[in-house]
């Protein structure tokens, strides 16, 4: 698992070592004329150096473009792009060594949810990369709230049409700006407390400049499934601007040429307004980008979908915020003026209409809140698309800030409260439909694993109503008891060939233009087969063909009638197809995660959030019975992972990774799916490893007393920096390693800890808890702790 997460993400070269040939070639690839105007202060620079000596260089030099490109910098290896042939840059390398002199290559690649769900894991094993992730992101992130769709050390890429390759497609994939930033904003705040606080008014951020034009809101209504213009003319010019400058030429300017540069406040308010200026009241999050949200599989929900998925994460995010603005000492912070319009619109429609949360919201009130929504997002990005920042700021008040995020919350946790199903299951995604009477209204689908992993990592739900909805998970479709474990989706029955395309008589006959149509023995629309059943035209594929056919009856007998009851022929031809309520492959294949599949990876996404959901439970103390039961759940999923099963029942080496499992077959397609990185972020949890407020902990309350030694054995591991060493460790203990120190668990009659040193000496504690300045060398890396002997109290353990 951690070989496969390390092939995805990268891996640190050096322990936090840097050496400055790598850096200068970073620095003049990312901006050469920063490259020349620096290019004393880097020479100075021992040639290896430490990431803390850099970060000091960053603060010393006033050029705040090195200043960035110095907290962006890492020197990762051997990460390799995608290897899915699906993918329209599918080559999959890894670069290690130089083909023609044969010296190291430090680089890394991937798409944006490979690389950033990644770190997420790795950053448990270089806690003090952590800034660095968070730059890297931010500044990968665009004005108008998205991300590109590659990230690579030398700064980004976007998707384009390419004529000779039918997967090429473009847009922005969904949510991954929301969880995957959040998981990196709470491991810093737990480890650097107060550290995002000191960053609300830096100009230390910038934003990705990507040939991408979202549409207007009346636009998006139009045809939400085409909403974004790729720019050649600005492709070409952004492309240009990197061969002249570096990297940076891919970067946002204001109206005067400069950079735009940003601090981080305005960063989040960038990603959470695009998020709130799709948002439908009671239905969740827009999809309105071209791309799908986390999971591909229901990739045709884009357009007339409405994640409640990313309105769970949301709800996480707001709320992490609601506990760290609270941190700063500011009243206010300046943000690009126009951004203060969008911040003022959203949180002024959200204010207006606060009184409709005291019950359910109608369809036309709906349809008011979203039309405002949607234009205040709408007239923000066609500014910036036409005329560019204009560099001026405004001052935000951080009490403003505050009362948005609660209002927002107000919202969102209405929203979920609405989309609780009477199964006790949530939503995940709904469906939207604009109405002809200026109104919108919400449809649901079935049941989703996504959706009840997403709303247990809401961090919203009580531990009587998470267990309501694990409890519900288990009785319901989505169990699937042979593997243990759970499905995507229920699993059903689609209708064979000959039911397909079957209008009903009652249909055809509330229609004037299909009765004619019929009595004419007129083709273009419909037929009439020998049983007397009707079907549509089957050359039409979608809608849009049928529309094209019915505006080729203008000029004939049938006008009048067809420009009337084209909105109810339109209706027919839905009831009868249900396009609007098609999911993707998941809805059509029986493998690569369709009907009957487990796919793996949302497995063991529900194993972290329920791991997280007992945390919580055993912070509020809960009821030890519901406790009881929900690590019951725990065990249960972690049981059903392959790890866990014979290669017979799991169809293919346990240890390995694999997408999916089909009913009727083993796991299929091997891979370095993201499965490896929860599951390596769920054994960090199950062994207690805990940071919070600068403090390294350990607090096992999910570790079981069977997973210890019945008998001695040998311990092999490598210590800081490179070193093999080995390590006796004795019958009722158990050992692991976190940032390459070796930790040691024994069984024993009370908690304490004893922490060894390299100089020999040792301290004590009487908790599980180191204090500030141990963890801090065990972070860092330092080689100065060499071992962590852990005696845990028997009661503690399962």
């Amino acid at each position: 698992n951690t070989l496969f997460n390390i092939m995805r993400g990268g891996i640190f070269d050096n322990n936090y070592q840097i050496e400055k040939w790598d850096f200068k070639n970073y620095l003049a690839k990312a901006n050469k004329k920063v490259a020349r105007t620096t290019e004393e202060q880097v020479e100075k620079l021992p040639e290896k150096f430490t990431l803390s000596v850099l970060q000091e260089l960053a603060h010393q030099v006033d050029d705040t473009n090195f200043r960035r490109l110095c907290f962006e910098y890492m020197p990762l290896k051997f990460s390799r792009r995608h290897g899915d042939p699906s993918r329209p840059w599918n080559k999959f390398s890894i670069n290690t060594k130089s083909e023609i002199d044969g010296s190291k290559i430090l680089d890394y690649e991937g798409n944006w949810r490979d690389i950033f769900q990644n770190w997420e894991a790795l950053a448990h094993s270089y806690p003090a990369f952590i800034e660095s992730m968070i730059h890297k992101f931010l500044n990968a992130t665009t004005f108008d709230g998205y991300n590109p769709y590659r990230v690579t050390k030398g700064g980004f890429d976007w998707e384009t049409i390419e004529p000779d390759d039918p997967w090429s497609y473009i847009g922005y994939w969904g949510d991954h700006q929301v969880i995957y930033l959040l998981k990196f904003l709470e491991f810093i705040e737990s480890h650097q407390p107060g550290k995002l606080a000191t960053l609300f008014d830096k100009d230390l951020f910038v934003y990705a400049n990507v040939p991408y034009k979202i549409k207007s809101y009346d636009a998006l209504l139009e045809n939400p499934k085409d909403t974004i213009e790729f720019d050649e003319a600005l492709d070409h010019k952004i492309r240009e601007q990197r061969l002249e400058l570096g990297a940076d030429g891919a970067l946002l300017r204001d109206e005067n040429r400069f950079i735009v540069k940003v601090n981080f406040i305005e960063k989040i308010l960038a990603t959470t307004l695009a998020k709130l200026s799709n948002f439908i009241p009671e239905g969740g999050i827009w999809m309105n980008t071209q791309r799908p949200e986390w999971n591909d599989a229901n990739n045709a929900l884009v357009g007339s979908g409405v994640s409640m998925v990313t309105l769970y994460y949301l709800r996480r995010f707001l709320k992490f915020f609601d506990t760290v603005i609270v941190q700063s000492d500011l009243e206010t912070v300046e943000v690009s003026k126009e951004l203060v319009t969008f911040f003022d619109a959203i949180s002024t429609t959200f204010k207006d209409h606060q009184n409709l949360l005291s019950g359910r919201i109608n369809d036309t009130d709906r349809k008011v809140i979203l039309d405002a929504l949607g234009t205040a997002g709408s007239n923000y990005r066609t500014q910036i698309y036409n005329t560019a920042f204009s560099g001026r700021k405004s001052e935000l008040s951080v009490k403003d800030i505050k009362s948005f995020i609660e209002v927002s919350l107000q919202y969102l946790e209405h929203s979920i409260e609405v989309n609780k199903r009477e199964d006790n299951l949530y939503h995940a995604y709904n469906l939207m439909t604009v109405n002809e009477n200026n109104s919108v209204s919400i449809s649901y689908l079935s049941e989703m694993l996504e959706g009840q992993v997403a709303v247990l990592s809401s961090k919203y739900l009580s531990t009587k109503q998470s267990l309501s909805v694990l409890d519900a998970m288990k009785n319901s479709k989505l169990f699937r008891a042979d593997q243990y474990s759970y499905l995507l989706y229920p699993n059903k029955e689609l209708k064979g060939f000959i039911e397909r395309n079957t209008i009903s008589a009652s249909a055809v006959s509330s229609s004037k233009l299909l009765g004619q149509l019929v009595s004419d023995k007129n083709l273009q629309i419909l037929e009439k087969d020998v049983n007397g059943d009707y079907h549509f035209n089957g050359n039409f594929k979608n809608a849009n063909d049928l529309k094209a056919a019915l505006i080729q009856l203008s000029g004939t007998s049938y006008e009048a009638l067809a420009q009337s009851e084209t909105p109810k022929i339109l209706q027919i031809f839905e009831e009868v197809f249900n396009h609007k309520a098609f999911t993707g492959r998941s809805g059509t294949f029986y493998g690569y995660e369709g009907l009957g599949s487990i796919y793996w990876h949302m497995v063991s996404k529900l194993q972290l959030a329920v791991l997280e959901t007992c945390d919580l439970a055993f912070e509020s103390e809960a009821d030890p019975v519901d406790l009881g039961r929900l690590l019951d759940h725990y065990y249960e999923i972690n049981a059903g992972i392959g790890v866990h099963k014979s290669p017979k029942l799991y169809g293919a080496f346990p240890t390995d990774a694999y997408s999916h499992t089909p009913a009727g077959k083993g796991a299929q397609q091997p891979g370095m799916t993201g499965q490896v990185k929860e599951d390596i972020l769920s054994r960090f949890g199950e062994l207690g490893v805990v940071v919070s407020e600068g403090k390294l902990g350990f607090n096992p309350r999910l570790l079981r007393a069977n997973e210890f030694l019945t008998e001695s054995n040998i311990f092999h591991y490598i210590a800081i920096p490179t070193k093999k060493e080995s390590i006796l460790v004795s019958e009722g203990s158990l050992c692991f390693t976190y940032c390459q120190v070796p930790i040691i668990y024994t069984i024993a009659e009370e908690d304490s800890l004893t922490v060894d040193f390299k100089n020999g000496t040792s301290k004590t504690f009487n908790n599980l808890s180191l204090d500030t300045e141990i963890s801090e060398q065990v972070f860092n890396r330092d080689g100065e702790v060499i071992q962590i002997n852990v005696h845990i109290k028997k009661s503690r353990l399962k």
